[in-house]
């Protein structure tokens, strides 16, 4: 069998592309000629064929990044590792070298979408892998069933790196930055780079003087934000009934702006009235109505309400212990805080 490194070499072959080593970025896919907009440039296949085996091996020349994948994800990836033994049970399997595909697949694994750019389903392709990222893409992946075409969308000159975006560019940097994070990738391209402007038009406001086209900036300025959320429920309770997911959102919102501002009991009110929504429209075991009842028990504990936050705590944790399982690092505060509020009514 022949290595990844013959088998990328050979798909490639002829194409106008070549993978290589940029400095700071490791493996990148270059043009090896020109190209114009519109111009196709590889057909790509599947690392892993419906209809065969040779080529497993692709799977473990992808990056993992094992070493930075934090613990709760690790305690992810071995759910699922002791999943695949649980379903094969008659197979000596590897379970670290199990989590280390979940993890290779976690950030190399891309979403396949039709021709109107719509997600059908979740692919994995090596060519594809080693192509970074940038917010201002010079190519685009289009697929056609499980082939997938790269083309240009921008003029790509010889020795150039072939660049595609990972995800949705119609955001403000540090936005941007943050949907990166899941594939171990801090973006420097130029719009990164000089951010302020352009963040400025995506996250400004209009003024109140009609006659000005100036932008006004947001500001951390949560007793405005409250008062304009106010506004907002007002109104929105005119409209829609009070389980609608509108009003949700809102006092989802107001909930987290008056834990801000320290204001515990309104930030309470608003959390009992998302949960009420929760109820009605997730089933029982949903990890959201357990995380807003784990909200609600440290606000009520916060209040001095002992009694009602370990009813809430209580609930939450018999939600969380069936998603989250009970060895992770945040489900062993919510358990700590479980005790604690039993201890507190003991000594009472």
């Amino acid at each position: 069998m022949s290595s990844w490194e013959e088998q990328l070499r050979d798909e490639l072959a002829g194409r106008g592309v070549a993978v290589s080593s940029v400095p700071g970025k490791g493996r990148a896919l270059i043009a090896t000629r020109s190209f114009s907009p519109g111009n196709p440039t590889p057909r790509l296949s599947p690392a892993i064929p419906s209809s065969g085996t040779d080529n497993y091996n692709l799977v473990d020349a992808l990056e993992s990044h094992i070493s930075e994948v934090n613990k709760y994800q690790k305690e992810i990836h071995a759910q699922m590792a002791n999943v695949v033994q649980m379903i094969l049970p008659s197979l000596e399997l590897d379970h670290n070298a199990i989590t280390h595909t979940f993890s290779k697949f976690s950030c190399n694994a891309f979403t396949i979408c039709d021709p109107q750019l719509k997600p059908v389903g979740t692919g994995l392709c090596l060519v594809i892998s080693t192509i970074n990222h940038s917010c201002a893409p010079n190519a685009i992946v289009i697929f056609e069933g499980r082939t997938a075409y790269l083309r240009a969308v921008q003029p790509i000159a010889n020795n150039e790196e072939v660049l595609i975006s990972y995800i949705d560019t119609a955001a403000p940097t540090v936005k941007r930055q943050y949907y990166l994070k899941p594939y171990y990738f801090s973006c420097t391209c130029p719009r990164c780079e000089k951010d302020s402007e352009e963040d400025a038009l995506l996250e400004g406001y209009r003024c109140k003087d009609q006659k000005c086209d100036g932008i006004l900036l947001p500001n951390s300025d949560y007793s405005e934000a409250a008062s304009m959320y106010k506004i907002v429920e007002e109104q929105e309770r005119k409209l829609y009934h009070t389980l609608s997911t509108f009003l949700l959102r809102t006092w989802n919102a107001l909930s987290k702006i008056h834990i801000e501002l320290k204001d515990f009991q309104t930030a309470l009110k608003y959390n009992r009235l998302t949960i009420q929504v929760y109820e009605r429209v997730y089933p029982p075991f949903a990890p959201l109505i357990g995380l807003q009842l784990y909200t609600r028990g440290k606000l009520q504990w916060s209040l001095g309400y002992i009694q009602d936050a370990l009813k809430s705590l209580t609930r939450a944790a018999d939600v969380l212990r069936v998603t989250h399982g009970t060895t992770s690092e945040f489900m062993k505060e919510l358990l700590c805080m479980l005790k604690e509020c039993k201890r507190s009514l003991l000594w009472r």
